[in-house]
């Protein structure tokens, strides 16, 4: 049915109806004799190897359309296709490439089928440019190569099991984490991987989930044990999906060991449970200890009063000053029992958190210090202040501590300007707060004691003012309590501005929350 030409070269038929459809066939079609020589080429063979005309490649050898690496090869095939000759099936790259005339390397495909005509013998080539497929064969096997690679190199574990559960693939950090070499396990039910009582119910849940298609783990998660080949029970994180693979169903399970994370968070709970034990215990000696400290101190200023009152006359001028000291310092103990049992009731008798607003606070408190601030001509400026989630009775206790020491640490020249701002913020940036600067013209202090300061018994200015130390200590561990944080800016002779992070609504943010302004 082609049009062929003698190996004198002369065309026969040329235009034949025959002639029409070998040229006018989409797919490449080269005709060479047996000497090798090619005879024709249709139009699409010419453009797969990039010739303009039918002239450039007859008469020429058929190794002009094969790479020079391959020549050897393609002589073999040619001798023994010769001797011979009989149609030949589609041969598939990559054994198979073509050349271009521009030198660029292509993959063919290619069936033979000898052709006699007049007396001579030629050979068909069919010939497919699969560079397209070619390309995509090669990106396919690149990607399961990485996937491979990637399943091999994993640092969890990767175990692939059929419908009835049995192991079909264990990657490398699977089989160390069971303590098995693969081939130990690939072949058997993965419940040999399995303590009780998983070992004895998997082989039933994965019949329910073909029979209902409702799972407990599949496509959920979840923490489950294992058991190592030594019998080791341990705990990991569980993921298991579904894959349809050629009519047959895959599941691949991900297994990130967490034993050491168990290991770290009893620790953190033994150590949360130590902690809470031993403040319930400091609290309950600090309330312990300034009740019973009480009664004898009453004593004390009972009869120091009743000398004082009653034979004051009798004593001479030392005794009389010995007296008064004994009074002054049965003061002292009082306020600092006092202050010891409202620091060991923050949180032992802490009342429900309910909205307080914080205007109506701060006004108790003027109110309660109105004749400290009128003794002290002190002016007190305040923002509209809002309502929050907190304890009332403790946020006074707060505003209090911190107004009344602006006061009490004055300077001596000037009356006390305290000025109480509002701005607002987040704590951890994720919960709306509101931040009170709460800003003084005092004495200040250096600020490299702008931590000591909020520590139990601390006194920066010796026995100069009076107090016990443990008003800030208080405040701070107030504020601790309502989840907010307060830190103090300071400087000798400056003053303080101390700022309180106070979330709306009560949370539970990191032990060290971060409090970012809005923008």
């Amino acid at each position: 049915m082609l049009i062929l030409q003698t190996m004198n070269q002369t065309p026969l038929h040329q235009d034949s109806f025959f002639g029409q459809i070998f040229d006018q066939t989409i797919e490449g079609l080269l005709v060479a004799d047996a000497q090798g020589s090619i005879v024709d080429a249709n139009e699409a063979c010419l453009r797969m190897f990039g010739y303009e005309s039918k002239s450039d490649l007859r008469g020429k050898r058929i190794d002009i359309l094969i790479p020079t690496r391959l020549h050897h090869r393609h002589q073999g095939h040619f001798e023994t296709y010769t001797q011979s000759p009989s149609p030949r099936p589609i041969k598939k790259s990559p054994e198979i490439w073509g050349l271009r005339k521009d030198g660029h390397e292509f993959p063919l495909e290619i069936s033979l089928s000898p052709v006699n005509i007049q007396g001579n013998k030629y050979t068909l080539a069919y010939l497919i440019d699969v560079s397209e497929r070619y390309l995509l064969s090669r990106s396919i096997q690149e990607g399961e190569a990485l996937l491979q690679a990637i399943i091999e190199t994993a640092v969890d574990g990767i175990i692939t099991i059929d419908r009835k559960g049995k192991v079909e693939s264990m990657n490398p950090a699977a089989a160390r984490l069971f303590g098995y070499e693969p081939e130990e396990v690939v072949g058997n039910n993965v419940s040999m991987l399995m303590p009780e009582p998983y070992h004895s119910e998997h082989d039933d849940y994965l019949k329910n989930y073909h029979r209902t298609g409702i799972g407990k783990i599949i496509g959920i998660g979840r923490e489950v044990k294992g058991r190592r080949k030594d019998g080791r029970i341990f705990p990991f994180s569980l993921s298991i999906s579904k894959v349809e693979f050629h009519d047959r169903q895959i599941y691949t399970g991900i297994i990130h060991d967490i034993s050491a994370m168990k290991e770290a968070e009893e620790k953190l709970r033994q150590y949360a449970r130590d902690l809470e034990r031993s403040n319930r215990e400091l609290e309950d000696f600090a309330y312990v200890s300034s009740h019973d400290l009480q009664e004898p101190l009453r004593k004390i200023q009972a009869f120091g009063d009743w000398l004082r009152e009653r034979e004051q006359e009798k004593f001479s001028e030392k005794g009389q000053d010995y007296l008064n000291r004994m009074l002054n310092a049965a003061e002292r103990l009082q306020q600092l029992i006092n202050d010891l049992l409202t620091y060991s009731r923050v949180s032992t008798q802490a009342q429900p958190f309910r909205p307080v607003d914080l205007n109506d606070v701060l006004a108790g408190v003027l109110s309660d210090l109105e004749l400290m601030i009128t003794r002290q001509e002190a002016t007190i400026e305040y923002d509209d202040l809002p309502t929050i989630e907190a304890e009332a009775t403790q946020i006074r206790q707060v505003f209090q501590n911190l107004l009344s020491n602006a006061m009490k640490f004055r300077q001596a020249d000037r009356p006390p300007m305290i000025t109480i701002r509002r701005e607002e913020g987040m704590i951890d940036g994720e919960y709306p707060a509101v931040i009170l600067h709460i800003q003084d013209n005092g004495i200040g202090f250096d600020p490299k004691y702008k931590e000591k300061i909020f520590s139990i018994f601390q006194r920066l200015d010796g026995r100069k003012y009076e107090g016990s130390g443990i008003g800030l200590a208080i405040v701070k561990r107030i504020v601790n309590r309502h989840k907010g944080l307060i830190t103090v800016n300071s400087e000798l002779g400056k003053g303080s501005t101390f700022s309180i992070a106070l979330p709306y609504h009560q949370i539970y943010p990191s032990e060290q929350p971060e409090v970012k302004k809005y923008e």
